[in-house]
């Protein structure tokens, strides 16, 4: 499969009202998610459009494969930005469990690979600007669409 190539591949339309200046905007398509926690992921930012605030509750590794994407590290007590990394296509990176980021398409947006591994099923929580938790994502529904997918012979990648 060529990820570059992402007409045929099913995307999903993530939007909500902008945090830290900047609209929420992005696409995501599942690849593959199996049993022994490890989920691939193909994520399409729009320019200058952000994904909201979240936590990686898993190990995560990257690989941007168009465009850039700007990682803003948020302090968790105060909601203050920490710091800012520019990731340009070609950069890779792995991360242990915790941090909490917002990642910022780039001019020409984002087009990025993620590889989560979980022992326990918890992949991320999305968090409001005042730090509450909204939201946990987990395995199991993913599971569930891989299963889906497989039953309808949809093929690998879509």
């Amino acid at each position: 499969m060529n990820l570059r190539e992402t007409d045929p591949l099913r995307w999903k339309h993530f939007s909500m009202p902008a945090q830290f200046d900047h609209p929420i905007s992005l696409w995501s398509t599942l690849l593959d998610g199996r049993a022994d926690g490890n989920l691939d992921l193909l994520y399409r930012w729009e320019p200058n459009s952000a994904c909201p605030l979240h936590r990686h509750t898993c190990a995560v590794s990257s690989l941007v494969l168009e465009g850039e994407l700007t990682v803003v590290d948020i302090d968790p007590e105060t909601g203050k930005e920490l710091g800012r990394v520019v990731k340009p296509a070609g950069t890779w990176v792995h991360k242990q469990p915790g941090d909490l980021h917002v990642e910022i398409g780039g001019p020409e947006g984002a087009l990025v690979l993620f590889n989560l591994y979980t022992e326990d099923g918890l992949l991320l929580e999305t968090l409001a600007a005042d730090g509450r938790v909204i939201d946990r994502q987990t395995m199991e529904p993913i599971l569930a669409a891989v299963a889906r997918r497989e039953a309808a012979g949809a093929g690998e990648g879509n």
